[in-house]
């Protein structure tokens, strides 16, 4: 029997799964991410846990295909990452062979962007399982994305492709994205943005009723409010449909993918979103792509370990 364990690396926490050779889960847990001293320990810690639990499973070295790893930041196909400001890394190194240093020869390490690894864990085990072409949004605090183009994640010079949430969608007068640039898809359409979205509605319409004034704002309360027919969350969710499903229809008319798969925090809001983002993707769309499938992410938070692993299987 063969084993990989996949990694996905976190700025709190990092998960790891132990699957074997066929990509059926043997098991998974978590260990904290230790971002002090500028996130040294983080790579040593992943190795301890990687080879304690080889020892508890009584895994021979020769039957470890070797590790994955997903990391918020980019990676290029060298294994080189630029910069993981949540680890608090700020050197350029090659992230595969500093890990693999820590592990016994012969352990093959792979690493790569943790949007394009989710989107191949969800290419491979989750809902874009049988498709070939596709693009993962995910929509959580910021917007992450990966692309999958004939099979293989889309990587680009520097590790930096699919970064769906910094594409320009609008002029910003307000602060800035976390990348530095303004307008940002990210600054709307993420849980953050809609909080941002939803703030802006209630200040300039102060004497509309709603159940959303008073409640604490996240982007949980805006959807169940908009399932009561709050007119004013349904304005701010026809506010995020647009920068979303535009924003989502270039992206289609660059790689006209098979299907687009919805996945973060964000989805967990369930189908009451995906009126809002259809709507507006099919009106801005180029025709060639305007059948383009939506589809949930079904992996959850356990895309990132299926993707790693998917890595080296």
């Amino acid at each position: 029997m063969s084993y990989v364990f996949g990694v996905d690396v976190g700025g709190t926490s990092v998960k790891i799964g132990l699957f074997e050779g066929n990509g059926k889960l043997v098991e998974k847990w978590s260990i904290p991410t230790n971002t002090d001293n500028n996130g040294e320990s983080i790579l040593p810690d992943i190795a301890a846990s990687v080879l304690s639990k080889k020892e508890e499973k009584k895994i021979g070295v020769k039957d470890i295909i070797g590790v994955g790893m997903g990391l918020p930041g980019p990676v290029d196909g060298n294994g080189i990452i630029r910069k993981a400001v949540n680890l608090h890394w700020e050197d350029v190194f090659n992230v595969e062979e500093k890990l693999a240093s820590y592990l016994p020869e012969g352990m093959k390490v792979r690493a790569g962007n943790d949007a394009n690894v989710a989107a191949l864990g969800e290419a491979w085990m989750g809902a874009g399982k049988g498709y070939k072409n596709i693009v993962m949004v995910t929509l959580g605090t910021g917007i992450g994305g990966g692309v999958i183009i004939d099979g293989k994640v889309v990587a680009g010079i520097t590790g930096a492709a699919g970064e769906i949430g910094h594409i320009y969608v609008g002029d910003d007068p307000g602060e800035a994205c976390n990348c530095g640039n303004r307008g940002c898809l990210e600054q709307y359409a993420s849980a953050t943005g809609i909080v941002r979205l939803l703030r802006k509605e209630l200040e300039e319409h102060p004497d509309e009723k709603t159940e959303l004034r008073g409640k604490k704002l996240n982007a949980k309360e805006l959807w169940d409010a908009v399932k009561n027919n709050d007119p004013l969350a349904i304005r701010v969710a026809e506010q995020f449909g647009k920068y979303l499903g535009s924003g989502l229809s270039v992206v289609a008319g660059v790689l006209n993918p098979e299907v687009i798969i919805i996945g973060g925090g964000v989805s967990m809001a369930g189908d009451v979103i995906m009126p809002f983002i259809l709507r507006n993707f099919k009106e801005h769309v180029f025709h060639a792509s305007a059948e383009t499938k939506f589809l949930r992410a079904t992996l959850g938070n356990d895309g990132g370990i299926y993707g790693a692993a998917a890595l080296l299987l």
